[in-house]
């Protein structure tokens, strides 16, 4: 036997996981992406639906706060994009780009309901960040 003791390690701690945002707070950070299809039923819904979830939920989710707000942007930035559609229909280029503006808005919502559902917090490409 030799001189030195052995002793066992002691036994591995319970660190808790690092956690992500609540299963309600990606639940209404679904919400505030989706809510944007509002727009396909009402007038400036894509824009009402997710300023309002954000306005309601901001306060007690910041993972909301977070999406709402990015959701908001984004639907802001599509309508932007949109009216521009509209001014270049007079030189034909509108009715192209028009469609593909509203493929590409439904795409990017889905995807970012989506990752909001998962806990991710989605960053919309080509977004202006118009609300901080």
């Amino acid at each position: 036997m030799s001189d030195i003791e052995t002793t066992p390690p002691p036994p591995p701690q319970d660190i808790p996981a690092v956690e992500g945002p609540s299963a309600e707070a990606r639940q209404w950070g679904l919400f505030a992406h989706l809510s944007a299809l509002a727009g396909l039923v009402i007038p400036f819904g894509n824009i009402l639906g997710p300023l309002i979830i954000w306005q309601i939920k901001k306060a007690e989710m910041p993972f909301v706060d977070d999406q709402g707000k990015e959701a908001l942007n984004f639907q802001i930035t599509v309508a932007i994009a949109m009216l521009v559609c509209f001014v270049l229909m007079m030189i034909v280029i509108g009715f192209l780009l028009l469609p593909l503006v509203g493929i590409a808005a439904l795409v990017f919502t889905i995807i970012g309901g989506i990752k909001a559902n998962e806990g991710v917090a989605y960053r919309y490409p080509f977004t202006l960040r118009l609300i901080k």
